[in-house]
């Protein structure tokens, strides 16, 4: 049952924090709970928001410990993120200059890889979850992605690059204009939660500098490559 309700201790090892821990915040109303019966409940749909929403703010360690809880049984080497990426979906030159145009175009790029089956259901979901909460990180980072997996709407998941030439107003909480996106589009929570965490650790300053440089997509895509190379091998 994807959205089942989680006990505290369900809750701790999904996210693989320790129970304590679960409970002081939960306490302090820093997690998405609710006390029933004198005993803590979790929703895992909010769960999964609660993480896309947080996710930035997490350091190394904590990106790290979710990473592998979220890949429990794989393998910890592989090239999660980046092996989601083709060159046909990225796109250095995005022409795009609201929000909603930055969106309907990654749809369109997502479309070009030839994985994409509802474009007009992604758009509704990016749009949606934008309204929800903006996707606008610091940097000029922006993550667009569904508010939960979509396994219907593409053959298999995918992530999109894009820059545009000049800042966007994405409705970021830190302020300032967006202009490199990422577009993820998972099947399943699990997996979408451990390539977020894994592109939160690829993004150091250096990497955003580098992108904002490149001046192709095989560069972009080689320094993404890179950077999780450097990851995968030193963790």
């Amino acid at each position: 049952m994807p959205y089942r309700n989680m006990s505290l201790e369900d809750f701790a090892q999904h996210v693989g924090m320790d129970a304590r821990e679960v409970q002081k915040l939960a306490e302090r109303g820093k997690l998405p709970g609710q006390k029933v019966g004198g005993e803590w409940r979790f929703n895992r749909a909010r769960v999964t928001e609660w993480l896309q929403q947080e996710m930035h703010t997490l350091d190394e360690a904590r990106l790290i410990t979710l990473e592998r809880t979220m890949g429990a049984g794989t393998d910890d080497e592989s090239l999660i993120l980046t092996d989601l990426i083709g060159l046909e979906g990225v796109d250095v030159e995005l022409r795009a200059n609201t929000k909603a145009s930055v969106l309907r175009e990654l749809v369109g790029l997502a479309n070009r890889t030839g994985l994409l089956y509802d474009a007009e259901g992604l758009l509704k979901a990016l749009e949606a979850r934008e309204e929800m909460c903006s996707t606008g990180l610091q940097h000029g980072v922006a993550i667009p992605h569904p508010r939960q997996p979509m396994p219907y709407v593409s053959a298999e998941p995918l992530v999109c690059f894009a820059r545009t030439s000049r800042g966007i107003g994405f409705g970021s909480p830190y302020g300032g204009l967006s202009h490199l996106f990422f577009l993820i589009c998972c099947h399943d929570d699990r997996h979408h939660l451990r390539v977020l965490a894994r592109l939160m650790r690829v993004l150091s300053p250096e990497v955003i500098e580098a992108l904002d440089e490149a001046e192709t997509r095989e560069a972009v895509l080689e320094i993404l490559i890179e950077k999780e190379k450097q990851i995968v091998t030193t963790t």
